[in-house]
């Protein structure tokens, strides 16, 4: 790959660290965690260590100092900051150890220390190194071109060192953790990962590194075959850090879109002025913050609900129970529930648009002894998948059956069966 081609995919790899650096930024002003914290700053010192890292970048730099190798200490000492964000990560999410906060504190604090130590070691080391020669300016070869300097040697060692001993670590703490949050689990599982491929990158360079201070050389490109494993590990490593967090994304997002149908049926049709704008309607289109939009469409959907309970009719229940008896094919409890609660809010929109339109009023006179809306003591927590059933349950054939028997119990002057509604 030409330089220039290279260092196009250094930057865009750069821009993308920064644009996620940004996204955790954003959430980070919403819930300020140490977690988050963490998050950010890893993005940015990545953008910071591709842009370093581009090989026209690199040798820019380098002939600003006079030293064309000097990028090389701010992309390593990036790398190793990089690399104890997701270490300090995967202790603040060990279960063993939030369990006791003393233990995660001193974890925490140790390893801050290490981290910290090792690069500031690291920067005497390779300022005190003499980086001159006809081979200076290839971000790829540094490693085995100055390992014959004795300073640059051990710069090298404590680099490979410090890094092979924190990627084992995260490793061992990321092994079946078992977490409550499986946001965090998903994360931890590919922190693993790549860390195992940074830790290959340790294996390639050590013996390349070691060769070429006894001055052999036939291992360089090994150790050329080493950055690959690091830039994958990176990229690994950086997917666990939002994948779980683009997924429910997208769930939110694809279930804003589940919830229109429902929303329109029970806020649109029912009283518009239920939604918060006017852009209600539209926000699945949204590309910012979808749980807050999905938290407002579930409060304008009980909202609407709420509305028509005045007008929820026991003849729908009535006739799902007949109904249901005859069916060959049972349904779920959960997905017979979703289709009783379709059934009632279908009815009862119908019967208040027949009542505004009789009374020629927006606020008629509901009828006397409403049923009970079903699904009503379903948890706080399963709300959400309870109106996505629902929302689905609308156009059920089971639930057009319903409607049908209803309305036909209605023409022939039946109110009730006698079953309790509800």
């Amino acid at each position: 790959m030409s330089e220039s081609m290279s260092t196009l995919v250094y930057l865009f790899i750069a821009g993308l660290a920064l644009a996620l650096a940004l996204w955790k930024i954003v959430a980070l002003l919403r819930d300020p965690t140490p977690a988050l914290a963490l998050m950010a700053s890893n993005f940015l010192v990545a953008s910071a260590v591709y842009v370093l890292a581009a090989p026209l970048v690199y040798r820019k730099v380098g002939e600003a100092v006079d030293h064309l190798s000097f990028a090389t200490l701010p992309v390593y000492v990036g790398i190793l900051v990089c690399f104890a964000h997701l270490h300090l990560l995967t202790l603040l999410w060990h279960p063993g150890l939030r369990q006791h906060p003393v233990r995660l504190y001193r974890a925490v604090a140790a390893w801050t220390a290490v981290y910290v130590l090792a690069a500031a070691v690291m920067t005497v080391l390779f300022c005190s190194a003499d980086l001159s020669g006809p081979v200076d300016g290839d971000p790829l070869t540094f490693n085995t071109d100055h390992a014959d300097d004795p300073f640059v040697l051990l710069f090298l060692a404590l680099f490979l060192t410090t890094l092979a001993t924190g990627t084992l670590s995260t490793y061992r703490h990321c092994r079946n953790p078992q977490p409550d949050d499986p946001r965090i689990e998903h994360a931890l599982a590919w922190f693993a990962r790549g860390s195992l491929l940074v830790f290959g990158y340790v294996l390639c360079n050590a013996p390349a590194i070691a060769a070429a201070a006894a001055g052999s050389h036939v291992l360089d490109h090994v150790g050329v075959l080493g950055s690959t494993f690091g830039a994958s590990g990176a990229l690994v490593a950086s997917y666990g850090l939002t994948g779980a967090a683009i997924s429910a994304w997208r769930r939110e997002r694809r279930d804003i879109k589940k919830l229109r149908p429902l929303w329109n049926l029970v806020v649109r049709d029912v009283n518009a002025s239920l939604a918060l704008s006017a852009h209600s309607a539209r926000s699945h289109r949204r590309l910012m913050n979808r749980q807050y939009l999905l938290t407002r469409r579930i409060i304008e959907i009980h909202d609407g609900m709420q509305a028509l309970g005045p007008w929820i009719s026991p003849l729908t229940a009535d006739a799902l129970h007949q109904l249901e008896a005859a069916r060959p094919g049972k349904l779920s409890e959960s997905e017979l529930t979703a289709v009783a609660t379709a059934a009632a809010l279908r009815d009862a929109a119908t019967m208040l648009r027949l009542a505004r339109a009789e009374q020629d009023s927006d606020d008629p006179a509901p009828p006397p002894r409403p049923a009970l809306l079903p699904g009503r003591r379903t948890r706080a927590v399963d709300e959400r998948q309870r109106l996505l059933l629902v929302s689905g349950a609308l156009e059920h054939p089971l639930t057009k059956a319903v409607l049908a028997a209803s309305h036909a119990w209605r023409t022939n002057g039946i109110a009730s069966t006698g079953r309790p509604g509800g």
